[in-house]
């Protein structure tokens, strides 16, 4: 394996216990016995199962990189003039 062009040294984004979460969530949708937490439902979408894996993975304390799409304080709300 060739070390990075930049010169840097390579780091993995996700540890192992990360991609085993994955892993065991993409098994269980591809078998159908994948649930939806908060409404229940089945998942059928790829890219849902993989969310659903990292988020057990980070509530486990496994290595996953923080998640760039939400807020903690959410959206403000707009001045009305």
């Amino acid at each position: 394996m060739q070390p990075p062009a930049y010169g840097g040294c390579a780091l993995a984004k996700y540890g192992k216990k990360a991609g085993k979460k994955v892993e065991r969530a993409m098994h269980e949708r591809k078998r159908g016995t994948l649930k939806s937490g908060r409404s229940g439902r089945r998942v059928t979408s790829r890219k849902q199962a993989i969310a659903i894996g990292l988020s057990e993975a980070r509530r486990s304390g496994a290595k996953v990189p923080k998640r760039k799409g939400t807020r903690k304080g959410g959206r403000k709300a707009s001045k009305k003039r």
